[in-house]
């Protein structure tokens, strides 16, 4: 008689597991202020919301800006011994590496390309006939880069710092330029992380128009 009911014991159990295994999660609607919220379908399914070319090409163009900004801050470890420069440098180049994985993440779920269009597979800056992509706003010159290639010490300091400002400055002139369109930026995702850019780089720039301040 144990046996027995043991055994429907662990038989209800089972159909209770079962069943709660088979019940679909509630979705709902959030209603408007001061209204309950609506239950929907346990068929509805989460679709993305409109793609706006504007979106497509600013996420584009930023991964290549990102990128410049990554290269520079690759730098600072043999070029200087500043430990305000490293610090900095490593939030700088920690932040953009991520938002670089976030941005190709998102380009690859709608079925976009993570490249500029024309961009040389491998040499986002370079177009398909050798010659360099037309520059991302604030993006440093080749002759820029390579004076800062070739600095060490306070001169080199001072070259990434103004040259981290300009940069950062060029993607506050993006993010404007992607707000100020028809139609873009009405992604969540992409609305969150252009503001985010916005706040970051501008809290970033009054740190680094600091610290050259102190280095006068």
């Amino acid at each position: 008689m144990g046996m027995l009911l043991a055994g429907a014991g662990m038989a209800w159990l089972f159909t209770l597991a079962a069943g709660a295994q088979q019940r679909a999660p509630v979705v709902v609607q959030p209603g408007a202020p001061g209204k309950p919220s609506t239950p929907l379908p346990a068929s509805t399914r989460a679709i993305l919301p409109p793609l706006a070319q504007a979106d497509v090409d600013f996420m584009q163009g930023m991964i290549m800006h990102h990128q410049q900004a990554v290269e520079m801050t690759a730098l600072i470890e043999s070029h200087t011994e500043n430990k305000d420069v490293r610090a900095i440098g490593a939030k700088i180049s920690r932040s953009q590496a991520d938002e670089i994985r976030f941005m190709q993440r998102w380009l690859a779920t709608r079925g976009q390309s993570t490249t500029m269009p024309g961009a040389m597979p491998g040499m986002p800056d370079m177009d398909m006939n050798g010659k360099p992509m037309a520059p991302m706003p604030g993006m440093l010159t080749p002759q820029q880069m390579r004076e800062l290639r070739e600095a060490r010490g306070a001169e080199f300091d001072r070259l990434f710092l103004t040259g981290m400002i300009q940069h950062h400055g060029g993607a506050l002139v993006m993010v404007n330029t992607l707000f100020n369109q028809a139609g873009a930026g009405q992604d969540a995702e992409l609305f969150n992380f252009a503001t985010d850019v916005d706040n970051g780089q501008r809290a970033e720039i009054r740190i680094m128009q600091h610290m050259l301040e102190e280095a006068r």
